[in-house]
């Protein structure tokens, strides 16, 4: 039997619809992304450089400069990742070799990433498709069938400090180095993956030399870190919230599961702009060639979609708890919940 509740066709016609409206916010403007690129680049390569000249007056001074440097990496994964959609230029060539110059600054190869990337958009929200460029969720049931060394495991995997500091550290450095996943996927995957490995050692071969090999380990990879947790973080509260819909086919369909199944995360405007307007998630997934710049015009001309999964940076914090899909309630738990639930039920 499958516990999930019908979804209303009127509701799936709506958001129908919708994807019909964004229609007229997919042209990209060249000049426009071009402007974005530099605004991000240049400012990324002076505070780097910064944060290695403020070094020679104390290692603490320079990591002033490493948290903004960080920030500007993410925003170049931003811009990666519309490449990977095709919408920063709208030309497939531009925004290719575009993601694949950025993939070596973000350590992340382009072309296998946005495979996986795009497999995460054909299949977020379906029960049936887990596992795929996004973060493992276990439903109550499932939870429950597991052993005493899996639950413990689920539990590890899920934590805080796994999921946003050894996580990210073990995907940016390690394993985005080989094809996983994808290992008996054809060429591409691993052309794409050797060949950003060769340009990250020879360009990390040229900073050592310019700069020292304590001096770029120093600096560089607090770099990375920062900006690969802060990543996570902002892909894992987009689709792991309260309210967010998982479901199984033939209930569950792509447009429903893309407005429902992804949050608007409201930051702050600053936090807004140097995250690539990425926090209007439900909206990408909806119409993921609608331009990073242009989702706040979309949000101008139709404010009903602002309240649409709408959580805020305090409302975010509580996500963290949040493990298990209770098939019951429609909505993601903690493991206390379902526990207490399950008592209950026992009882």
């Amino acid at each position: 039997m499958n516990p999930t509740k019908a979804i209303d066709p009127n509701t799936i016609d709506l958001e129908k619809a919708w994807l019909k409206t964004l229609a007229a916010y997919r042209e990209p403007n060249v000049g426009r992304s071009l402007f974005e690129l530099v605004v991000t680049l240049v400012p990324f390569a002076v505070l780097w450089a910064g944060a290695w000249a403020s070094m020679h007056f104390g290692y603490w001074l320079g990591m002033i400069l490493i948290v903004p440097a960080a920030g500007f990496l993410l925003r170049l994964f931003m811009l990666q990742h519309d490449c990977g959609h095709g919408s920063f230029f709208g030309r497939r060539r531009f925004d290719d070799w575009t993601g694949r110059a950025i993939g070596v600054l973000t350590l992340t190869p382009y072309d296998y990433w946005r495979r996986a990337h795009a497999e995460h958009h054909a299949s977020a929200g379906n029960l049936d498709e887990r596992g795929v460029g996004d973060i493992t969720t276990l439903t109550v049931a499932e939870y429950a069938a597991l052993s005493r060394r899996g639950k413990l495991g689920y539990r590890l995997y899920r934590h805080p400090l796994v999921m946003f500091g050894i996580g990210p550290a073990w995907l940016f450095l390690f394993k985005q180095r080989l094809p996983f996943g994808m290992m008996n996927s054809g060429m591409l995957p691993w052309v794409s993956t050797m060949a950003t490995n060769v340009v990250i050692v020879a360009l990390a071969a040229l900073l050592v030399w310019a700069v020292g090999i304590v001096p770029f380990l120093a600096i560089h990879l607090p770099v990375v870190l920062l900006a690969g947790s802060a990543g996570i973080w902002l892909f894992y509260v987009q689709h792991q919230f309260e309210d967010t819909h998982w479901s199984k086919p033939p209930e569950w369909t792509f447009q429903y599961a893309a407005m429902h199944g992804a949050s608007h995360y409201d930051l702050p405007r600053p936090l807004r702009w140097m995250t690539g307007n990425i926090g209007m998630h439900h909206i990408h997934h909806l119409s993921s060639r609608v331009p990073f710049y242009r989702l706040p015009e979309v949000l101008r001309d139709h404010p009903e979609l602002a309240e649409m999964g709408r959580i805020t940076l305090k409302d975010s914090l509580s996500c963290v708890k949040l493990i298990l899909w209770d098939e019951a309630s429609q909505r993601l738990v903690s493991l206390q919940d379902a526990e207490s639930r399950s008592r209950s039920a026992a009882g």
